[in-house]
């Protein structure tokens, strides 16, 4: 009887999401100038699919930024992205980011200062957010010292190198990790060697130049 209750509660109840948490701080000139969350979210209902959902959010004196990164639960690439910041001297304002990779294009709608205004981006193939490119590479990368990877953001085409294995500083400890680069330079991302594959320090995610975020709490 108990387990013919136990089951019913299952059949009742929809089963949660998987989530996890990741916290930074966010570092410039050498001083702590806020902190950025990360959150991913598996089995997110967005029009009728079943999305991975990527929630990233920063916040400072002077700033705050959130995108909601609605992602292909297999290959984590963008469907769309809705973004609302406010970064003080650069305003505030919300985009809109609509993938049609069928068509090979790109819709960008922004609002601010009471403007609309609409872009189309031509980009055949495929097209990564920086976000989601680490959780693919977490998920599926070699991890192999030299290896050359393709990252293909809306506004340009990059190279990511895994460059070396080596120790990394985060949450009060060091961590045996591998860091990768970009060429153009712009990202910097070191991940940690354990099982989960954690991006402990990424720089150049934040849309502020020169920005580090370094992890300070993981939770699942």
């Amino acid at each position: 009887m108990k387990n013919l209750c136990l089951l019913l509660m299952f059949c009742m109840f929809p089963v949660l999401a998987r989530a996890e948490v990741i916290t930074y701080d966010i570092k410039k000139w050498g001083g702590n100038i806020g902190q950025a969350t990360l959150t991913f979210t598996e089995g997110v209902d967005f029009e009728g699919k079943k999305l991975t959902l990527i929630d990233f959010k920063t916040k400072g004196w002077n700033f705050h930024d959130e995108e909601k990164i609605y992602l292909t639960p297999d290959t984590l690439q963008p469907v769309v992205v809705f973004r609302d910041f406010d970064l003080n001297v650069f305003g505030k304002g919300k985009i809109e980011e609509r993938y049609l990779p069928e068509e090979g294009k790109i819709r960008v709608i922004k609002e601010s200062g009471g403007k609309k205004t609409e872009q189309v981006l031509e980009k055949k193939g495929r097209v990564d957010n920086i976000y989601g490119f680490i959780e693919h590479y977490r998920r599926q990368g070699s991890f192999k010292v030299g290896e050359v990877m393709d990252m293909r953001v809306p506004t340009r085409d990059l190279k990511i190198k895994v460059v070396r294995k080596l120790k990394v500083a985060a949450m009060g400890k060091y961590f045996d990790g591998f860091y990768l680069e970009s060429v153009p330079a712009g990202y910097k991302i070191w991940f940690d060697d354990g099982p989960r594959k954690l991006p402990l320090r990424i720089v150049g995610a934040t849309g502020m130049a020169s920005t580090l975020m370094i992890m300070k709490e993981y939770k699942e």
